[in-house]
């Protein structure tokens, strides 16, 4: 008989174990000024159903559109974005409850962040109106200094409505971290910078910068899994840009569209992520499109398009795969919901599972450990 109760014991502890495995937390920022929203959500979601449960949430946090966790997972650091009165804030993070408490914040030092990254050292942000970079070092606290650096774009593009001037969309860490790369919509350019994180001013410094087809908008991009491939998505035109890469140096190999052959309606081209197994990439359209464009990555670097699938609500800004590749959920900004498909791991094809979080204006999905 004893020796019955340890079994189950065991069991149950192993059930436990491996339930807990498939746990994580989905952090949800959001845009406080539309609707009402307290800023950040904390959710508890389970790669193997898809089920979640809300477990905290901020207060009075002005529109933390992106945000970014630290690589230990105790700070979280989000954009403000306000106009010229943006900022950059720091919170501690309790993974276990899902709380965030405020630590401080400072200027952005450009109007509008749209995108946030961080390392060991730095806290790097890029302004969007105010068409700069920010870098900002950590103190050992998880709080943010003052600014280190601000790097200034410069120029315009063909499209007199949105690429009056530079507009920085995107920073973003190659895979070795040695660079930070940077997509310009103003300007048509990916910006290519050093990254030298213990430098007191210059800790980016410029490489390189490609520029890309006049009015196509560069917004969001990704490395393949094996970082020998640079994806970049364009806002103004919808067009899909392939790159080689290696130390640095990007090279173009193909350009595609997200958009469908038949497609007649307005667009507005949003994000852009691979599966955890690097075989499919995703491409979000917002506008009339409200669609998810899913490719599959080839051997060479190339894409094989697989077709398109309806997000189900308006404006898919930001989405993401859990860690596990189960599920795929898209934050849709406009209809005020994020909805979860099921994700065929064999064919990368989304399914609703009519599954939805309620959620005021939702933009940015992270998932973190519990």
């Amino acid at each position: 008989m004893k020796n019955t109760y340890v079994v189950i014991l065991l069991i149950f502890i192993l059930t436990s174990v491996q339930a807990q495995k498939n746990k994580f937390n989905l952090l949800i920022g959001t845009y406080t000024n539309s609707c009402e929203s307290k800023g950040i959500y904390t959710y508890d979601f389970d790669s193997n159903t898809g089920d979640f449960n809300l477990k905290s949430a901020t207060e009075n946090v002005i529109n933390p559109s992106y945000l970014t966790v630290s690589k230990n997972n105790d700070y979280v650091y989000s954009v403000n974005e306000n106009g010229p009165e943006s900022t950059v804030s720091s919170f501690s993070y309790n993974a276990s409850s899902g709380k965030l408490g405020l630590i401080n914040k400072q200027s952005s030092k450009g109007a509008d962040p749209c995108y946030i990254i961080n390392d060991d050292k730095n806290v790097i942000v890029a302004n969007y109106s105010g068409g700069n970079i920010s870098v900002f070092g950590k103190n050992n606290d998880g709080s943010i200094a003052e600014a280190k650096q601000v790097v200034q774009h410069y120029g315009k593009g063909i499209n007199t409505q949105r690429q009056e001037s530079p507009h920085v969309h995107m920073v973003y860490f190659s895979p070795d971290r040695k660079f930070v790369l940077s997509n310009d919509l103003g300007n048509d350019k990916v910006y290519l910078y050093k990254y030298i994180p213990n430098a007191t001013t210059e800790i980016l410094k410029i490489k390189d910068s490609i520029s890309v087809k006049s009015g196509s908008g560069p917004r969001h991009l990704t490395f393949s899994k094996d970082g020998k491939y640079i994806y970049l998505l364009q806002e103004l035109d919808g067009a899909l840009t392939v790159f080689s890469y290696s130390n640095g140096i990007l090279k173009i190999i193909e350009e595609t569209t997200i958009l469908a052959k038949d497609f007649k309606g307005t667009f507005s081209s949003a994000d852009i992520h691979i599966s955890p197994d690097g075989k499919f990439l995703y491409a979000s359209n917002r506008g009339e499109a409200n669609n998810i464009t899913i490719f599959k990555i080839l051997k060479n670097g190339k894409l094989q398009l697989k077709g398109q699938t309806s997000t189900l609500g308006k404006g898919p800004r930001n989405f993401a795969i859990d860690p596990t590749g189960n599920f795929l959920l898209v934050a849709h900004q406009y209809s005020n919901e994020v909805v979860v498909f099921k994700r065929n791991i064999t064919t990368g094809a989304l399914t609703d599972t009519g599954k939805r979080i309620t959620l005021c204006s939702p933009v940015c999905l992270v998932f973190t450990k519990n």
